[in-house]
Parts: structure tokens; C-alpha cells; sequence
């Protein structure tokens, strides 16, 4: 199985570069993402920071609010998570959901919509949310069979903790394989 996550046999730094090579698509900047061309398959995303961003941090997330929480964290605890280096930020998943009818393009439209103040179903990557100038940041995807989804999440994230030391900045909950 290819993920799209470097391996023992395929051993590149995990970052935009690696991430290209083994598949990832898109690299899409946030703000101008034409969803249309997302595909709806189930699959595999990243965000990306793109090259010159330095992480700036937002008094209040513009993420919605969830189940009456705010996404928001003190400027400390969001600077606690950063990490330092890596391009990826955030690594998610999009199945089939119960009906059938979800994919990459309605959980990246969520993910974004989420950012944008709406309310969300779920709050991952919410952190993404608090960074000054969140929708330069890139969202590339993977197409992978619903069977591998989990265990390419959970790779994805143990490779970068392998390179980093911890998950993703906005990674706060590691992947189930």
C-alpha cells in the first residue's frame, strides 16, 4: 500500500515535496479551492503551509462553535503545538460516512466551512483555524480505497512523529488504524 507517507521502503522526509511524489494532488490554496474539482471518492488530505509561512496566531479561532465549546486556545498553548519546520499541518480522512455519500469534496468543503464559522459535525484541525491568514494555506488529497483509510492516517501521522517527535500541529488526537 501506498499512502502517500514515506516508509521504510520508501524512506523521503515527509513534507509537500514526498507528499507529491507518492500521489497527493491538489495543493490548493484555501481561499480560492474550487470544490467542484475535489474529487468525491473517499480518501486521504493534508494541509500544507506553503513556502514563506510563519505561523501568527489569532486571539479567537473563526472556526464555528461545537457542542457549545469555542475552538479557541490561548496564543501559548497554540505556540506549544506548533511545529517547528514541517510543512504539513494537519492530516485528515474522508470515508464513506453511513450513507455512502461522502468523500474528499464534501469533508474538505466541511473542513473549510468549519474554518469559516460554521457549525461543525466534528472539530479536527481546528487549530488550523486560529493562524493568521489560515486560508493561504494549501489542501492537497489522496484517493485511497475506504478499506485503507484508517491505516493510511495513522501512518501518515506516525511517519511525521517518527520525523518531528508529535503529531501535526493540528493533529491533537492520534489516527486508529
Amino acid at each position: 500500500m501506498r499512502t502517500g507517507c514515506p516508509t521504510a521502503r520508501n524512506p523521503l522526509p515527509l513534507n509537500k515535496k514526498s507528499l507529491k511524489a507518492n500521489g497527493f494532488t491538489g495543493f490548493r490554496p484555501i481561499d480560492n479551492l474550487d470544490f467542484n474539482r475535489i474529487p468525491q471518492r473517499q480518501g486521504i488530505f493534508a494541509v500544507v503551509r506553503p513556502d514563506g509561512f510563519e505561523p501568527r496566531f489569532l486571539k479567537e479561532s473563526t472556526a464555528g462553535v461545537f457542542k457549545k465549546k469555542k475552538p479557541s486556545l490561548p496564543r501559548d498553548e497554540l505556540a506549544a503545538e506548533w511545529v517547528a519546520d514541517a510543512d504539513i499541518l494537519f492530516f485528515g480522512k474522508a470515508g464513506a460516512g453511513s450513507q455512502g455519500n461522502r468523500g474528499l469534496r464534501r469533508q474538505i468543503k466541511e473542513f473549510v466551512d468549519f474554518g469559516r464559522g460554521k457549525p461543525p459535525g466534528h472539530w479536527d484541525g481546528r487549530l488550523v483555524w486560529q493562524l493568521v491568514d489560515a486560508e493561504d494555506l494549501l489542501v492537497a488529497w489522496k484517493e485511497l480505497p475506504p478499506e485503507e483509510l484508517n491505516a493510511a492516517l495513522a501512518e501518515c501521522q506516525q511517519q511525521f512523529t517518527h520525523q518531528y517527535g508529535r503529531l501535526p500541529f493540528a493533529n491533537l488526537v492520534p489516527a486508529r488504524a
